[in-house]
């Protein structure tokens, strides 16, 4: 890991460290969880579009394998939740290989429409198969998770938990993209032909990011689960799998911690936006729960626009030129006092 890496890593840890104290309250807590699932998502995701190049809009269906499989075995058959986790990554690094076979063949806007396709069955399949998801109803009493004995019952302890969980995500990435594996990758979405011509294995390289970016989406859905005790079919829709490529592509694409800001971003915007409504509410200014999309959507072009290559690049970008101008400034002014 580059220095930079190990700075990023010891704020994430730091932030972690001191947030429950400074937040002081369950529901913002419930909000930082949240995110954290997202930042999960999006960190093995980032692996897979940001360095490999590969595009998924299909990533909401790996969290559905994972939240369904701990759901299921834990409340049918009485299992562990954490070898019902297992069982779901198991699942789900098995899918990730029978379709990265065929698709990971495909390039562009083709692999965007298989992987579309993959998440549309799964969500299907989850509202269809009532005997086992539950339907549209969905599934409850799923147990709470349980470490050393101690259970995972206050939102302070699955707060640090679950960002502990995102720290070591993070640390996962950031090693292998400086391995010589994450040079592959990068090799690869510079230019296959490259690549291959570098001694790079493209075929096996691309279903092996496909299957730890799977893994990642996995081990958040089943957190989920064991989160909120209770799943049904709609948080999984394909919609949430565009929402996660745009938290990636928002934050930034080639850069972990660009999606890992812009996940923490759009996971903590719409909060925002609800305590915008509350503090004009205090003077007399109409604000309508509609406005929130339009807001939404505003923020996102225009980060899109004048930020094409992510939040995170665009303002390291800036303050590289505000310190550049500064020590030039600062030089002149110290010529000029001599």
């Amino acid at each position: 890991m580059k220095i930079k890496d190990y700075v990023g890593i010891g704020i994430v840890m730091a932030a972690v460290a001191v947030a429950p104290k400074l937040v002081g309250n369950e529901y913002y807590l419930g909000v930082l969880i949240f995110a954290a699932l997202n930042c999960l998502t999006c960190t093995g995701l980032c692996l897979l579009m940001g360095y490999a190049g590969q595009i998924s809009i299909g990533h909401g269906a790996f969290i559905a394998v994972g939240a369904y499989t701990s759901a299921v075995l834990t409340t049918k058959l009485g299992w562990s939740p954490w070898t019902a986790m297992g069982c779901g990554v198991i699942l789900a690094a098995g899918i990730a290989v029978f379709m990265g076979l065929p698709t990971m063949r495909l390039k562009g806007h083709y692999l965007a429409m298989a992987t579309l396709g993959f998440a549309s069955i799964i969500h299907i399949v989850a509202v269809a198969a009532v005997d086992v998801t539950g339907g549209p109803s969905g599934i409850t009493g799923i147990p709470r998770l349980q470490l050393f004995g101690f259970v995972l019952n206050s939102d302070t302890r699955n707060f640090y938990f679950y960002w502990g969980i995102v720290v070591a995500g993070l640390l996962l990435a950031v090693n292998l993209i400086h391995s010589r594996v994450g040079r592959g990758l990068q090799a690869i979405h510079g230019s296959e032909d490259a690549a291959a011509s570098l001694g790079v294995n493209i075929a096996v390289d691309k279903i092996k990011v496909l299957v730890l970016s799977a893994v990642y989406a996995s081990i958040s859905g089943s957190l989920y689960a064991h989160y909120v005790l209770f799943i049904d079919p709609g948080p999984f829709d394909v919609m949430h799998s565009v929402l996660l490529v745009t938290m990636v592509a928002v934050g930034g694409l080639h850069n972990i911690w660009g999606a890992f800001s812009g996940a923490l971003l759009l996971s903590l915007l719409p909060e925002g936006l609800s305590f915008l409504s509350e503090y004009l509410q205090t003077f007399d200014i109409r604000y309508r729960t509609d406005y929130d999309t339009l807001i939404y959507g505003g923020i996102l072009l225009l980060i899109m626009l004048f930020l094409p290559e992510g939040l995170f690049e665009g303002l390291s970008r800036l303050l590289k030129t505000v310190f550049s101008l500064r020590r030039k400034w600062g030089g002149g002014l110290a010529r000029h006092a001599e």
